[in-house]
């Protein structure tokens, strides 16, 4: 089983992999036993949500780790993946702005997302 910060970093290499946009990481360890971090990404497109959540989910299934419960596909709007230890939410923009877990989770930890020359650099960013 892998930690939850490499968790993460797969997450986010795959989320950026399909062009997800503005992804936040949250860690929430010290506010809740439901997850270690929750990893938030918007989608343009109910074909790009599907995308994104098929990256994620293919790449950590490579990884030996799978979803314990996945919520939304139908939907097209947001989709939910349980990791256990890192939960991702992939929204449309109008979804995101309701739901607002930024705002909701405002006393979490706001984890440096690496960016794509941090990858390259072999440099493994703040998660």
């Amino acid at each position: 089983m892998m930690q939850a910060d490499q968790l993460v970093r797969e997450i986010v290499t795959a989320l950026k992999s399909k062009k997800g946009h503005d992804i936040q990481v949250l860690k929430t360890s010290d506010l809740t036993t439901l997850a270690d971090y929750f990893v938030i990404c918007t989608g343009t497109s109910s074909t790009q949500i599907k995308a994104l959540s098929d990256a994620c989910t293919e790449t950590l299934k490579a990884l030996g780790e799978e979803p314990y419960h996945v919520e939304g596909h139908r939907d097209g709007t947001w989709v939910l993946l349980d990791f256990s230890a890192v939960v991702v939410h992939i929204f449309n923009e109008e979804a995101r702005e309701f739901y607002d877990l930024e705002r909701l989770w405002q006393d979490a930890e706001r984890v440096a997302v690496p960016d794509a020359a941090d990858e390259q650099d072999g440099g493994n960013g703040e998660v």
